[in-house]
């Protein structure tokens, strides 16, 4: 059987598309894998490698199937847009991938480790709480406002609100819009008490690293914002300056 080199791989929930092509560029393999046979189609194959676009799993792919002795490489999605050909599909998108990772101008995406995905998941899920809270406290400054009741912008300012809703002697609310407003108050501080608990546990995290603690000696560089930079950025070498990183 001809030896595979380079395999594009289209990653799924359920099905994913792979597409494998030999020394000289000829197509090996081009199927369809469902989840659970991922894993055994790379365990038989002699080391290669691999490419997948960068999303959400493919950190976890890409750890996995190195772990079999493959070189896996993950490229931007918006990188990998260039080499398809026709349509889109996820033959295609896997030919593509295929075509991309071999391509020497090509900037790859370092794969993550677990520890740092779990970082990356902490941040997440804090961003994710701090939109629900500003949701949450437009839509009492929205309420009130109705009523001609309004106050400073910001967390002061909520807790002025949050004292009016609680005031049961302010007669500029209706009981029926009291009630209600202080299921949002109660939503509010509950958010903003998960948000704290996860401040906790990201400064403690940061300070027990080794990386952390170096970070925030940068001049306006706190603990959210070391963590994050460990989070997203897996070797800084890989830019050629500061403006890059950023960017």
């Amino acid at each position: 059987m001809t030896t595979i080199t380079s395999i594009g791989l289209d990653l799924a929930k359920k099905v994913f598309q792979v597409h494998g092509v030999d020394a000289e560029g000829k197509v090996v393999v081009a199927r369809k894998l469902r989840r659970k046979e991922v894993l055994a189609f790379f365990a038989k194959l002699p080391p290669c490698l691999v490419g997948m676009e960068a999303c959400g799993s493919a950190h976890y792919w890409g750890r996995e199937i190195a772990k079999l002795g493959h070189t896996v490489k993950l490229m931007p999605p918006k990188y990998v847009k260039a080499y398809v050909k026709r349509g889109k599909t996820d033959a295609i998108d896997a030919a593509a991938i295929c075509e991309a990772v071999t391509r020497p101008s090509m900037s790859f995406v370092p794969v993550k480790g677990i520890e740092q995905q779990g970082l990356s998941t902490l941040h997440s899920a804090r961003s994710q709480l701090i939109g629900q809270r500003t949701q949450l406290m437009n839509g009492v400054r929205g309420h009130l406002s109705e009523f001609g009741i309004i106050a400073a912008r910001g967390l002061l300012g909520l807790a002025e609100l949050a004292a009016i809703v609680r005031d049961e002697s302010d007669q500029r609310l209706p009981v029926t819009a009291r009630a209600a407003l202080m299921v949002l108050v109660r939503q509010i501080e509950a958010v903003s008490a998960e948000i704290a608990a996860l401040d906790t546990l990201l400064r403690k995290e940061n300070k027990a690293s080794e990386l952390g603690p170096r970070l925030e000696t940068i001049p306006s560089v706190g603990p959210v914002i070391a963590s994050a930079l460990r989070a997203r950025v897996t070797d800084a070498k890989l830019f050629e300056n500061g403006r890059h990183l950023s960017a």
